[in-house]
């Protein structure tokens, strides 16, 4: 569904992505691990050309995305959950997921997908007409993946979904992108609680300064004393 292959990424004269190719199949779950400011952000950003990949080749479903603006990723069925949450605060949890469901070619199924939305996060219907600002922490994560759902993407790609997060809503989280996962989305996490998100996701891609470091099925990634001793602590 989606390939990367040697694609690099600037920010100015700063590189940040060197050469990273990696796949996503459809129906997968894949992770991206490692450290604070290896580069996990900005390579979904690049995905969702929020940043330009500076070189390399970009495709999903077989069609070349390099030359695609990042207004039309969403309409090629790529949503993008982004790390902060990035919500309306002012705006209720309703009018939020109607933004979600705002552009064109969602708007004929916007009741249909609502219910989804809800019946995966039913704490959001009890709390539709809050404020989006006012809710917890966790809440705020639900409802930006909500909003992101709201598009019935192909490809769900998470940003740091457990950060700033108390333990108990970490592992809150965790559950539902295992649900939303089994629900048969293709789903891109990065992620640097490392030892959790191997456990919801079949395959993973270290991801260290920019440099893809190893790759392979999560609890192979799990096992690996290099990845233990040096990401772990143990």
């Amino acid at each position: 569904m989606l390939s990367l292959e040697r694609v690099s990424a600037r920010y100015g004269a700063f590189q940040a992505l060197f050469d990273v190719s990696l796949q996503v199949n459809a129906g997968e779950s894949v992770a991206v691990i490692g450290p604070n400011g290896a580069g996990k952000t900005t390579l979904l950003r690049v995905i969702s050309k929020l940043v330009e990949p500076h070189d390399g080749e970009l495709r999903f479903e077989s069609e070349d995305l390099n030359p695609v603006p990042a207004h039309e990723v969403l309409a090629r069925g790529i949503a993008h959950v982004p790390e902060n949450r990035r919500l309306f605060p002012r705006l209720t949890v309703e009018e939020n997921l109607r933004m979600g469901g705002f552009p064109r070619f969602c708007r004929p199924r916007f009741a249909e997908r609502l219910e989804v939305a809800y019946a995966l996060f039913p704490r959001l219907k009890e709390r539709r007409r809050q404020p989006a600002g006012t809710l917890s922490g966790g809440e705020q994560q639900m409802c930006a993946i909500a909003r992101a759902l709201m598009s019935d993407p192909k490809l769900l790609l998470l940003d740091e979904p457990s950060a700033g997060l108390s333990p108990v809503m970490v592992q809150a989280i965790f559950e539902l992108v295992r649900r939303i996962c089994a629900e048969g989305y293709t789903v891109l996490i990065v992620e640097q609680n490392i030892r959790q998100v191997l456990k919801v996701a079949s395959r993973a891609y270290l991801l260290d300064a920019g440099r893809i470091k190893a790759k392979g099925p999560s609890q192979e990634l799990l096992q690996s004393e290099e990845i233990r001793r040096t990401y772990l602590g143990l």
